[in-house]
């Protein structure tokens, strides 16, 4: 079995602590409660993997904060990265939407 690390109960997505193929078995922690999932790309060490699906435009979040927003459905045991992520900072299409 592999292993990500999630560091807060509000993070969608996960760190890669070794390599992950596709079909491995993932397991995590959250709030002292083991869980897993099934990869669904291969993962390299470090980087990042849905914890759970991912809706379009929607905020993706590590270590408690926002860190950008899926360009498109992620899966659960997606790997995330460029290609299914885009970036909120210093958007003036955001912030105008906001207001």
């Amino acid at each position: 079995m592999k292993s990500i690390i999630v560091m807060h109960e509000k993070d969608n997505v996960g760190n890669a602590l070794e390599d992950i193929r596709k079909g491995d078995d993932v397991s995590y922690a959250t709030n002292g409660q083991k869980q897993h999932l099934v990869a669904q790309d291969d993962v390299p060490f470090g980087f990042k993997v849905a914890l759970r699906d991912i809706a379009p435009d929607a905020d993706i979040v590590k270590y408690k904060e926002v860190i950008g927003m899926a360009s498109r459905p992620i899966k659960a045991g997606e790997c995330v990265h460029i290609h299914n992520v885009k970036g909120k900072r210093g958007r003036g299409d955001l912030e105008e939407a906001q207001a």
